[in-house]
């Protein structure tokens, strides 16, 4: 018959190995809890991809007084008869008349350039002036059905152009008019326009 002791030992080693299955479960269990946190944690939301930025060229001006240059027309213009382009012309000088422009130059560019037939280069005295000789030949060429193309600048108001198709007008402070010398630049190996009364 075995004694209290011995009865107690088996018990103690039942005891012991129980105490420690505890022991020997609680790292699964941190595991277990621990996959459990990253599947309830969202998932970062992808970056979107970023877009190639097309590098910063800086425009150099040729000095801060001086405006850019409008851009120009690249398609090829629209073909009028020569009665609308004569009513056109009319209308432009006169428009420039009106607003008492400087320096009036009319450059036939016929050969050279395919966007237009005529350049007329014209002065205006103050940012103001230039941008009220740029309006009025929109509302004269408006009002006559004949309206423009295109109109550039005219925020600035020192280099305003008026694209009417087979006229481009230029109207320009004296200085922008002088750096850019555009009547230099379309009559290379041509004697020089005459400049017009205005």
């Amino acid at each position: 018959m075995a004694t209290s002791e011995q009865r107690a030992r088996p018990r103690k080693a039942a005891t012991s190995k129980a105490a420690k299955a505890p022991a020997t479960r609680k790292p699964a269990a941190i595991a277990k809890k621990a996959t459990a946190k990253k599947q309830a944690v969202p998932a970062k939301k992808a970056a979107p991809p970023k877009q190639a930025s097309t590098p910063r060229t800086s425009k150099s001006a040729p000095s801060k007084a001086v405006a850019a240059p409008p851009r120009a027309r690249t398609k090829s213009k629209v073909a009028r008869s020569p009665d609308v382009a004569q009513r056109l012309r009319s209308l432009v000088f006169g428009a420039l008349d009106d607003l008492k422009a400087k320096d009036i130059q009319e450059i036939d560019v016929r050969g050279k350039s395919n966007v237009t037939d005529l350049l007329v280069v014209v002065s205006g005295t103050s940012s103001r002036h230039v941008k009220s000789i740029a309006d009025e030949v929109v509302k004269q060429t408006k009002r006559a059905g004949l309206p423009p193309i295109g109109v550039e600048g005219h925020r600035e108001g020192e280099w305003v152009l008026v694209d009417l198709g087979d006229i481009v007008v230029h109207v320009m402070l004296p200085r922008t008019r002088e750096f850019y010398a555009l009547e230099r630049l379309w009559t290379v190996g041509d004697d020089m326009p005459a400049t017009l009364a205005g």
